[in-house]
């Protein structure tokens, strides 16, 4: 959909960045209008691919001189609806995939510089080439992007040893809404000049700047792994095993926490699956041990006498060590497809959420006891990263619900119960995926008003015409003629 005004910002951009750069041509577009979900649906003026920082300057430039306004887009993957335009079509996708350059590998410095476009196995790869690792995965890591994962301040399966994106950052070069450069890419471990910018850059869902390249914190690459699976009868016994193996060793980088059901969904929509442990339990983690050096125990040895004393113990009921490395890409292929899974089974809503650790347990049982009261058919469930709160809360609909109906009405009311519970808990209602479209409103109903006003103030500091990513993480203020 184009005006007057935007034909001419579109001719501006394609003179100054080419036509490789600009497409308008409706099925072109089209993948990239909705999210990765298809629960969110725009349209757009135009997709910009730049290929360079300069180019993204120029894209800015133009925004602001034509006053169009920027959907920054990396994989598409977002969970929130964070990077798909509204729908009137006024707004241009500024799409970061051709900015795909590693600038830089250092095994000695223990650092890459990666553009906004590189996708994640990508680095992967790349990192493993000279002995390293770069410490964070996730399903989508075939398709995300390190723009998006910084955008986001993406967690993943390691952040129980390595933290979230925000961690794993040393430096962010990035386009301001101004279209000056920021050109913070230098490693320091100590920067005493004032607010972190990198740090405002880092999860703000690119409505701050456009991250066209960061330096990442790389890690010695992983000699070998041991891999188990766990049958367990409480999320409370697995945070008992948990906190034991920390007491015990620090080569734990993964702690998955998985419901028995949602194990079955895996079973029954995921072919080529099967059980890791005979019988049936209600709970089941997934845990990992690595070493980046072959001196002291082999991980796999080191689980095995681990889990055989916390078993012996009580702490417990059955586990299996991975016995080949297929089986432990089989065991991760279960954790992996979860979402999978649930999509196949039917309409639900979807809650990434944080609360303390300690408080996991408990919520995990209670939260979906609550639910499934409060909403008779509807079936919920929890699993996640327990070792750092994260709790992936989902509530399924009721058998032969009309969908679209459901998601109109019902869902709605579901997300909001479920986040006052997570409030009432002391958590967060956003915890690896942003905030995006999906939870903008449910923040400013929940959020705490000094945030909530320093997130405006923020916004409105660095992007005062209001022309990156517009409708998504940072409330509206209320309206000074609202009751």
């Amino acid at each position: 959909m184009t005006s007057p005004d935007t034909e001419r910002f579109i001719a501006d951009v394609l003179s100054r960045i080419g036509a490789r750069g600009v497409t308008t041509a409706h099925d072109d577009l089209a993948p990239w209008l909705s999210d990765w979900r298809g629960r969110y649906h725009g349209a757009a003026c135009a997709l910009l691919s730049p290929a360079s920082t300069e180019d993204v300057v120029a894209i800015v430039e133009e925004s602001r001189r034509h006053r169009v306004a920027l959907v920054p887009q990396g994989g598409n993957t977002s969970m929130v609806g964070g990077a798909t335009p509204d729908q009137d079509g006024r707004a241009a996708i500024l799409s970061l995939r051709r900015l795909n350059r590693i600038r830089d590998l250092s095994a000695d410095a223990g650092t890459a510089i990666a553009e906004a476009g590189v996708i994640l196995s990508d680095l992967h790869d790349a990192a493993a080439g000279i002995g390293c690792r770069f410490p964070l995965t996730l399903g989508a890591r075939g398709s995300a992007t390190i723009g998006g994962l910084i955008s986001t301040n993406a967690g993943g399966t390691q952040v129980l040893r390595f933290g979230t994106m925000r961690a794993l950052v040393a430096g962010v070069e990035a386009v301001l809404p101004d279209g000056q450069v920021y050109r913070g890419l230098a490693p320091l471990k100590k920067d005493n000049r004032g607010y972190s910018i990198d740090q405002l850059l880092i999860g703000a869902e690119g409505t701050l700047g456009v991250v066209t390249a960061a330096t990442l914190r790389l890690v010695p690459a992983i000699v070998d792994r041991g891999v188990a699976w766990v049958g367990l009868e409480s999320p409370h016994a697995a945070l008992a095993l948990l906190r034991r193996l920390e007491r015990a060793t620090d080569r734990i980088e993964s702690f998955e926490i998985i419901p028995g059901d949602s194990l079955a969904l895996v079973l029954d929509h995921i072919p080529g699956t099967r059980a890791p442990l005979a019988g049936r339990h209600a709970w089941h983690v997934l845990i990992e041990a690595v070493v980046t050096d072959t001196s002291g125990e082999a991980p796999a040895r080191l689980l095995e006498r681990l889990l055989a004393d916390a078993l012996g113990d009580g702490v417990g009921d059955d586990a299996v060590v991975a016995a080949s490395e297929a089986q432990a890409e089989a065991m991760w292929r279960i954790r992996d497809s979860l979402s999978e899974a649930e999509r196949a089974a039917g309409p639900a809503v979807q809650h990434d959420i944080s609360v303390p650790v300690a408080s996991m347990p408990d919520f995990m049982i209670d939260g979906v006891a609550a639910m499934e009261r409060a909403w008779p058919g509807t079936h919920a469930t929890a699993f996640g990263h327990l070792g750092d709160g994260n709790v992936h809360f989902h509530v399924r609909a009721p058998a032969g619900v009309d969908r679209d109906a459901w998601y109109a009405t019902d869902a709605h009311r579901i997300t909001a119960m479920v986040h006052d519970l997570v409030v009432a808990a002391g958590g967060s209602i956003s915890a690896e995926h942003g905030i995006g479209q999906m939870k903008r409103d449910e923040l400013a109903r929940l959020g705490d008003p000094a945030r909530l006003a320093a997130l405006r103030a923020i916004k409105s500091a660095f992007d005062p015409l209001g022309l990156f990513n517009p409708g998504k993480l940072v409330p509206l203020a209320p309206s000074a003629d609202a009751p």
